[in-house]
């Protein structure tokens, strides 16, 4: 087949172009003022009718896009489909979400035509699925094993097909699904359309492209940097155990009808959406743990309104597109810059703004920085919102709210005037305050932990405790020692725990028996006291010792004696006499006789015997026994 046309970049705005009325109208009731440049791309002239090589990224529309490219391809000059329902389009997803998606898309998209849609996904009952398809059906959508297998089965009849698309096919064959297209390509009709997105171009894709398509045409839609401009994006320093009141507090602060809240684990998702639950919200959570009817309960759930925060793994909000999310959390900072724009682009589409919230603890903010940097994103640095300030912005929406905007019945009014006959308009209006604030969840006390130590003014070195120059430290106190089995393993979180400080902010720890004694440093103990006195920990009191206190480190044994020798001038040598004398020295060796009598001058003798010591061998009583003895021998 033809090599691929070259690439055709589309980035301009224009309003939408001509379509036929059905899909004019749906869009219109959608108030699709303005297409997206990958809309704009395949609704050109040259892009009728032909197979088309799409690189458009997720967030940029590519679901109406292809559902008004292959419209007219299945329609004609109609307007509406024949009540034969036999399958026009294939529509083939990478997950169960996006399938399920791209048919609640595709449903109000072509309401005005008549168009029957069904979805065919893993995880769904496949007899319900071939009950659905016997009765027709002009656009399926469906998962790749999922449709293999009714294909196999004799179930899907796609001789009358005329247009396929493959949504998300770079994910397609990340998650192994090659075989399954190559085989869906290969039973469909030779003479079909094909139209292929994908958010990356590697060769596999241009491969598979230059395989089943017939000189397709590919165009490069830009709509990366509108992504980005539709997201507000910024970063919030939290201290390290208040990651999940920071959630909270940004669920206060900023008001989104739906609202995603990223964590890296399964179980930071459950004891994060049990914490919500617990403060009030209406939350649901979705991991890979779940069956695919509780995940749909769960996302129903947050389309209905029924719940506003769904807290997900990345892995399980994969594909998900909610209507009006307006808000994305990181709990837990992503693992790469390609997850961070996958998480915020879950918000900001279709023209709508979003918010993305990276809440960054204070010892991973250059890790923050790096990621923000790779994603080419420029967020707004500030601390957690405060209680104080939510308590204000809840003022301001209680005018607004509406309890008091809506317009009252005469029943109501009737009831506010016997109200007011019994109670003053100051109690009734104290009374709404109070009904408006049982509904919201509380807001919680977090601290501004402040730039990274790297932003700060430098730490000097420590000294030493007996050094003449100042330290720049504060001391505090704990009312618990040894016997209260205190140990700086768990004295040290402890103590940034309750303070809201890091490892580096703490100084010397001196634990005594009945006692611990510790250093903040300058620059956060106006915090650290602010925040020691209002934990949670209240058996454990953490005072400020004034003054200069004694930092010598006690021995651990009062009646043990000190474990060290006394300083000296100079140390004597190994072989000297190390008692004082006023004397001559010693000679260096002194030899003594048998049973310690007088000793030699010149060392050990040859010969000791039961007499008197000889001093040098060589006495006449010596010589004389000597020679008696050569005597004898002869």
């Amino acid at each position: 087949m033809p090599a691929l046309n070259s690439v055709r970049k589309v980035t301009f705005k224009l309003p939408f172009p001509q379509t036929p009325a059905p899909f004019t109208r749906a869009l219109t009731e959608r108030k699709y003022d303005e297409p997206t440049p990958v809309q704009l791309a395949v609704l050109e002239a040259r892009a009728e009718g032909r197979d088309l090589v799409v690189s458009a990224q997720t967030g940029s529309g590519k679901t109406v896009a292809y559902g008004l490219a292959i419209a007219t391809t299945l329609l004609g000059e109609a307007e509406r489909f024949q009540q034969d329902a036999s399958p026009m389009a294939l529509i083939v997803a990478p997950t169960r979400e996006l399938a399920m998606q791209v048919e609640r898309e595709l449903e109000w998209l072509y309401h005005y035509t008549g168009a029957r849609i069904l979805s065919c996904v893993g995880g769904m009952d496949p007899k319900r699925e071939r009950r659905r398809l016997a009765d027709g059906a002009h656009i399926i959508v469906g998962t790749p094993g999922r449709l293999r297998d009714h294909l196999e089965r004799g179930v899907l009849n796609i001789t009358n097909l005329k247009a396929v698309v493959l949504d998300e096919a770079d994910e397609m064959l990340d998650l192994g699904f090659r075989e399954d297209l190559e085989f869906i390509l290969e039973a469909t009709p030779a003479e079909r359309r094909t139209l292929l997105f994908s958010a990356t171009m590697p060769k596999i894709i241009a491969n598979l492209a230059k395989r089943y398509q017939r000189n397709a045409l590919r165009i490069e839609a830009s709509g990366g940097e509108r992504a980005h401009a539709d997201i507000e994006y910024r970063a919030m320093r939290v201290a390290p155990n208040e990651v999940e009141h920071a959630v909270v507090n940004v669920l206060r602060f900023v008001e989104a009808q739906s609202t995603l809240v990223f964590c890296n684990t399964r179980d930071h998702v459950r004891h994060l959406h049990a914490t919500l639950l617990e403060r009030g919200f209406a939350a649901v959570y979705l991991s890979g743990e779940l069956s695919q009817g509780e995940r749909n309960h769960a996302l129903q759930a947050l389309r209905d309104g029924r719940a506003r925060v769904c807290v997900a793994t990345d892995v399980a909000a994969r594909g998900i597109d909610l209507p009006n999310l307006a808000l994305v959390i990181h709990a837990d900072l992503p693992n790469d810059a390609e997850i961070l724009q996958h998480r915020s682009g879950r918000t900001g589409r279709a023209g709508k703004k979003g918010v993305s919230v990276v809440l960054v603890p204070l010892s991973r903010r250059r890790k923050a920085e790096q990621l923000l940097a790779a994603a080419k994103v420029n967020p707004v640095w500030s601390g957690p919102p405060q209680a104080e300030d939510i308590r204000r912005l809840d003022q301001q929406r209680l005018l607004h709210d509406p309890l008091l905007t809506e317009v009252s019945s005469e029943e109501d009014l009737e009831m506010a005037r016997a109200v007011l006959a019994m109670r003053s308009p100051e109690e009734v209006a104290a009374a709404l305050v109070r009904v408006y604030r049982a509904r919201l969840p509380a807001a919680e006390d977090v601290f501004d932990p402040g730039p990274g130590r790297e932003f700060r003014e430098a730490k000097p070195a420590r000294r030493d405790a007996h050094s003449a120059e100042p330290r720049n430290f504060t001391w505090f106190r704990l009312d618990i020692g040894r016997k209260n089995n205190a140990d700086p393993k768990w004295l040290l979180p402890m103590i940034c725990r309750r303070g809201k400080v890091v490892k580096a902010d703490i100084g010397a720890i001196r634990i005594t028996d009945n006692e611990t004694r510790f250093e903040i440093a300058n620059a956060v103990v106006d915090r650290f006291s602010i925040a020691s006195r209002v934990a949670d920990d209240e058996d454990v009191k953490i005072e400020l010792l004034v003054g200069n206190p004694e930092i010598s480190r006690p021995s651990r044994n009062p009646d043990r004696k000190p474990n060290f020798k006394p300083p000296h001038a100079a140390e004597p040598s190994r072989y000297e006499d190390r008692r004082p004398h006023d004397g001559p020295a010693k000679p260096k060796f002194e030899a003594t006789g048998y049973k310690g009598k007088k000793s030699f001058a010149g060392g050990k003798p040859r010969f000791e015997g039961t007499g008197k010591p000889h001093a040098a061998g060589n006495t006449p009583a010596f010589k004389e026994k000597k020679a008696a003895w050569k005597k004898k021998k002869r």
